[in-house]
């Protein structure tokens, strides 16, 4: 879900032949301020899906879907992620931000069920505590000189054990373990986001005379970004969640 690409510098001959050399390379506040402006788009995206769905009462048809709905729509996510992933390198940028909306779009349809089981506002609450949160993270990968890349390893096996936590909990009851799991998972993403906030810098030092790769590169970013602050938010609205029921 975080692994960066392979982003070679093979792309379409109509965005070499447009871009390259018709632009100067953009300083890097003004690169990471739209990177991130990226990110908030695609929130703004899936929260304005959710709140369709559920204003039209189309939720409630696509949950009569039952499992397989969710199957379903959990195989489309994942395979636009992996073709985002692994076709970054070779897709045009149109192609590239289509792909990220399509994603927060579909993501969309995850966050609109949880509109019916949380109130308004507890949401709005777990929103702002997860902007606070993710905002001083992001600060300290843009500022800090340590390498966060030495973190890599162990935010891999963070995400694995998440990920088999994540099978576990679909056939067996965790009961008080979640709690750890949320203060495991909310640990991982704090030095993700850390991590793909300092990767920017990285992406426009390799990028920076190349336009098209340039914006390309931004918006795989923006998506980590956005995996970011959606999984950040999930695990403490669970947190919320399970002290509202103790």
């Amino acid at each position: 879900m975080t692994n960066q690409p392979g982003l070679d510098p093979t792309f379409y001959e109509s965005d070499r032949r447009a871009y390259d050399g018709a632009f100067p390379s953009e300083p890097l506040a003004l690169y990471t301020a739209k990177t991130f402006g990226w990110m908030f788009l695609g929130l703004l995206v899936t929260f304005s899906v959710s709140i369709l769905l559920i204003g039209s009462g189309l939720i409630f048809n696509f949950l009569r879907m039952g499992y397989a709905g969710l199957f379903l729509l959990m195989i489309a996510e994942v395979g636009v992620v992996m073709y985002l992933s692994t076709r970054i390198d070779r897709m045009s940028i149109n192609m590239a931000r289509g792909m990220f909306f399509a994603y927060a779009a579909l993501n969309g349809f995850t966050f609109s069920s949880i509109f019916l089981v949380f109130d308004v506002s507890i949401l709005l609450f777990v929103f702002g505590l997860t902007a606070l949160y993710f905002g001083v993270l992001a600060l300290y990968g843009w500022i800090t000189k340590s390498d966060l890349s030495r973190l890599a390893p162990v935010l891999t096996t963070g995400l694995i054990f998440l990920a088999v936590c994540w099978v576990i909990s679909m056939f067996l009851p965790i009961g008080s373990f979640d709690r750890v799991i949320c203060l495991g998972g909310l640990l991982v993403f704090m030095g993700l986001t850390a991590y793909d906030t300092q990767k920017i810098k990285h992406l426009h030092a390799m990028y920076e005379n190349d336009y098209a790769m340039s914006r390309k590169a931004s918006i795989f970013a923006a998506l980590q970004l956005y995996l970011d602050f959606i999984n950040i938010f999930m695990y403490i609205l669970r947190l919320v969640g399970r002290s509202n029921r103790d």
